[in-house]
């Protein structure tokens, strides 16, 4: 079974940084709707750049969207069967120790992301085969020293479980899935940092679509009821 996975990061993780949020997230979903969320998406995309009248090779990133244009994304891509959006939320201030090596620190929080935002709503009891995750992620911010190491990192961190992980690193102004991730994390990772950028578009996400985790403790908004499979799933 293979479950695809697109994620971006908001807020900053750098020592130096003073943000006192970072987030990574974004949504997961299952093989048979993969092309029907980015394919929407991406007609969407097109839309507004045709009544922004901007080039169709420019990337719009979640913060030069209109708050209606957000909620039309959301309302059109929520109900996608099988659709899901998942972020973790970091409160820096509340850490007892600096982050010393962001990358490391990164690899931590996804790992932290599957573990409270995807493991839990997947009813394993379900399914019998490996769950092979695609992961989509942002290359930005991602040394070329370390392409290679959340994928090991996350394979040895859950080696007891039938899981697998395929990590690709691509740039998000080729790649609706990230762009989609963007949108999606930047949303919640700004309803802490300042609940007034995003307090109009909130009231239009289901919560059954989505699931927010806070650390440190295990906070959790949205959707809390194991994932029920009824549909076929393409492998």
């Amino acid at each position: 079974m293979k479950i695809y996975v697109y994620l971006d990061e908001s807020g900053s993780i750098h020592k130096n940084s003073r943000t006192k949020y970072f987030a990574v997230g974004g949504y997961f979903v299952f093989a048979n709707d993969k092309n029907k969320v980015t394919s929407l998406y991406k007609k969407m995309n097109k839309n507004i750049k045709d009544k922004r009248n901007i080039d169709l090779n420019q990337e719009i990133k979640s913060y030069d969207m209109s708050d209606n244009e957000k909620i039309d994304v959301f309302k059109n891509i929520q109900d996608i069967d099988t659709f899901y959006g998942c972020v973790k939320i970091f409160d820096k201030s509340l850490m007892k120790k600096e982050i010393i090596e962001s990358n490391i620190f990164f690899n931590y929080a996804v790992k932290l992301l599957f573990k409270d935002c995807i493991f839990s709503l997947l009813n394993l009891n379900q399914l019998n085969d490996n769950i092979d995750f695609i992961v989509s992620i942002d290359n930005r911010n991602i040394r070329v020293g370390d392409l290679n190491n959340l994928e090991t990192y996350l394979k040895t961190e859950f080696c007891l479980e039938n899981f697998d992980f395929k990590i690709t690193y691509y740039d998000s102004s080729t790649n609706y899935g990230i762009q989609l991730a963007d949108l999606i994390v930047n949303t919640f990772y700004n309803s802490y940092k300042d609940i007034n950028i995003v307090k109009n578009v909130l009231p239009y996400l289901k919560g059954k679509n989505f699931r927010i985790s806070l650390f440190p403790g295990r906070k959790i908004k949205g959707r809390i009821q194991k994932i029920e499979y009824t549909i076929s799933e393409n492998v």
